[in-house]
Protein backbone atom coordinates (compact mmCIF):
# COMPACT_ATOMS: atom_id res chain seq x y z
CA UNK A 1 0.00 0.00 0.00
CA UNK A 2 1.14 3.51 -0.74
CA UNK A 3 1.78 6.01 2.04
CA UNK A 4 -0.42 9.10 1.45
CA UNK A 5 1.96 11.29 3.51
CA UNK A 6 4.90 10.40 1.26
CA UNK A 7 2.78 11.32 -1.76
CA UNK A 8 1.85 14.70 -0.29
CA UNK A 9 -1.75 13.68 0.40
CA UNK A 10 -2.05 14.49 4.08
CA UNK A 11 -5.27 16.54 4.20
CA UNK A 12 -8.28 14.39 5.08
CA UNK A 13 -11.80 15.80 4.96
CA UNK A 14 -15.11 14.18 5.75
CA UNK A 15 -17.83 15.69 3.56
CA UNK A 16 -21.46 15.25 4.59
CA UNK A 17 -24.20 15.94 2.06
CA UNK A 18 -27.94 16.55 2.33
CA UNK A 19 -30.19 16.55 -0.71
CA UNK A 20 -33.67 17.75 -1.49
CA UNK A 21 -34.10 15.10 -4.20
CA UNK A 22 -34.43 11.46 -3.14
CA UNK A 23 -35.47 10.07 -6.51
CA UNK A 24 -33.74 7.03 -7.93
CA UNK A 25 -32.66 9.03 -10.99
CA UNK A 26 -30.97 11.70 -8.84
CA UNK A 27 -29.35 9.03 -6.67
CA UNK A 28 -27.85 7.28 -9.71
CA UNK A 29 -26.53 10.55 -11.15
CA UNK A 30 -25.05 11.67 -7.83
CA UNK A 31 -23.33 8.33 -7.17
CA UNK A 32 -21.92 8.22 -10.71
CA UNK A 33 -20.71 11.83 -10.56
CA UNK A 34 -19.19 11.74 -7.06
CA UNK A 35 -17.52 8.39 -7.73
CA UNK A 36 -15.57 9.92 -10.62
CA UNK A 37 -13.65 12.25 -8.30
CA UNK A 38 -10.28 10.60 -7.53
CA UNK A 39 -10.10 12.55 -4.25
CA UNK A 40 -13.08 10.58 -2.90
CA UNK A 41 -11.55 7.62 -1.09
CA UNK A 42 -14.75 6.35 0.54
CA UNK A 43 -18.39 7.16 -0.17
CA UNK A 44 -21.45 6.09 1.85
CA UNK A 45 -25.22 6.52 1.87
CA UNK A 46 -26.08 7.31 5.47
CA UNK A 47 -28.93 7.05 7.94
CA UNK A 48 -29.40 10.04 10.20
CA UNK A 49 -29.07 13.76 9.71
CA UNK A 50 -27.03 13.63 6.49
CA UNK A 51 -27.82 11.57 3.41
CA UNK A 52 -24.26 10.87 2.19
CA UNK A 53 -20.72 11.00 3.53
CA UNK A 54 -17.40 11.00 1.71
CA UNK A 55 -13.86 10.62 2.92
CA UNK A 56 -11.74 12.93 0.76
CA UNK A 57 -7.95 12.92 0.57
CA UNK A 58 -6.08 15.89 -0.92
CA UNK A 59 -2.80 17.77 -0.57
CA UNK A 60 -4.01 20.86 1.29
CA UNK A 61 -6.89 23.27 1.92
CA UNK A 62 -6.47 24.90 -1.50
CA UNK A 63 -6.88 21.51 -3.19
CA UNK A 64 -9.87 20.75 -0.99
CA UNK A 65 -11.47 24.06 -1.97
CA UNK A 66 -11.01 23.15 -5.66
CA UNK A 67 -12.57 19.72 -5.02
CA UNK A 68 -15.47 21.30 -3.09
CA UNK A 69 -16.25 23.77 -5.88
CA UNK A 70 -16.20 21.01 -8.51
CA UNK A 71 -18.45 18.83 -6.37
CA UNK A 72 -21.13 21.41 -5.59
CA UNK A 73 -21.19 22.68 -9.17
CA UNK A 74 -21.40 19.22 -10.71
CA UNK A 75 -24.87 18.25 -9.52
CA UNK A 76 -28.14 20.00 -8.65
CA UNK A 77 -30.22 19.16 -5.59
CA UNK A 78 -27.60 19.50 -2.86
CA UNK A 79 -29.22 21.36 0.02
CA UNK A 80 -26.34 21.25 2.50
CA UNK A 81 -22.68 20.28 2.16
CA UNK A 82 -20.70 20.29 5.40
CA UNK A 83 -17.05 19.40 5.81
CA UNK A 84 -14.95 18.48 8.81
CA UNK A 85 -11.20 18.02 8.76
CA UNK A 86 -9.05 15.41 10.46
CA UNK A 87 -6.36 16.86 12.71
CA UNK A 88 -4.50 13.60 13.31
CA UNK A 89 -5.14 10.02 12.26
CA UNK A 90 -5.33 7.86 15.38
CA UNK A 91 -6.15 4.50 13.84
CA UNK A 92 -6.22 3.30 10.27
CA UNK A 93 -6.35 -0.31 9.21
CA UNK A 94 -7.33 -2.41 6.25
CA UNK A 95 -7.38 -5.57 8.37
CA UNK A 96 -10.86 -7.06 8.64
CA UNK A 97 -12.13 -8.12 12.10
CA UNK A 98 -12.29 -11.82 11.29
CA UNK A 99 -12.16 -14.12 14.31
Amino acid sequence: MLDPEKLGLSFTAFVQVKTTDHSHEWYKKFVETASLFPEVMEFYRMAGEYDYMMKVLVKDMKCFDEFYKKLVNSIDGLSNVTSTFAMEPLKYTTALPIR
